[in-house]
């Protein structure tokens, strides 16, 4: 599944970009499958705004993000589910998990949304422990902890199928030794999947080999 970006500018950012130099706005850009992909954005330059338009769930830009040959735009609903459920998966910087629900459950309903679960229960009490998060999947989300709920993003995202994975401050929330270890499970899951991501952040990291870096 191929991603590519064809001079898109955000409109209410649009003047205050123009005038900075940028490896992503009003540029032609590809992301190529299977790719490991680090964008470095500095506050206010647009990093979940960026992640919201490669998801399509924001729509006030300029320019084309173009999906597998096809502009975001001609797909309708019932194909952009399709995509979400089979081909993208992402993790949200605000998490959005729903707190009335167990973190299992908030698992389960992402894993069990497709025709074919990409993992087995069994699998996700394997990637909860590695995660160290085992003792709280029976607790409500609302329970949780910042770093407890970002785990639990982070597994709700790999148990769907993907080609694609948006992560937007993945591991904000996290210790170095939590990051070391979600890090790990997500780069063995894409590749698992011959899947390839799109992370944001502030700062430079080391817990991946990236094979493309941009400044936003």
């Amino acid at each position: 599944m191929q991603i590519q970006l064809s001079h898109l500018i955000p409109l209410p950012l649009r003047d205050k970009l123009l005038q900075r130099t940028s490896d992503i706005w009003n540029k032609d850009v590809t992301f190529s499958p299977g790719s490991f992909i680090k964008i470095k954005a500095p506050s206010g330059t647009g990093k979940t705004t960026l992640v919201h338009y490669l998801y399509h769930i924001r729509y006030d830009y300029s320019g084309k993000i173009i999906v597998n040959g096809k502009p975001w735009q001609d797909y309708n609903k019932s194909a952009l589910a399709t995509i979400r459920q089979q081909q993208v998966s992402i993790i949200f910087q605000d998490l959005r998990l729903f707190d009335q629900l167990t973190a299992w459950e908030n698992i389960e309903l992402k894993r069990v949304m497709g025709p074919a679960p990409a993992c087995t229960g069994e699998q996700v009490q394997e990637m909860a422990a590695r995660l160290q998060v085992t003792h709280v999947l029976q607790q409500s989300a609302r329970t949780l902890s910042y770093g407890e709920r970002q785990r639990i993003a982070i597994i709700r995202a790999l148990v769907q199928p993907f080609q694609w994975l948006l992560m937007d401050e993945p591991f904000s929330h996290l210790d170095e030794e939590n990051t070391r270890r979600a890090a790990a499970l997500i780069a063995e899951t894409c590749k698992a999947q011959q899947a390839g991501f799109v992370l944001t952040d502030l700062d430079n990291d080391v817990h991946f080999n990236y094979d493309v870096q941009y400044q936003l």
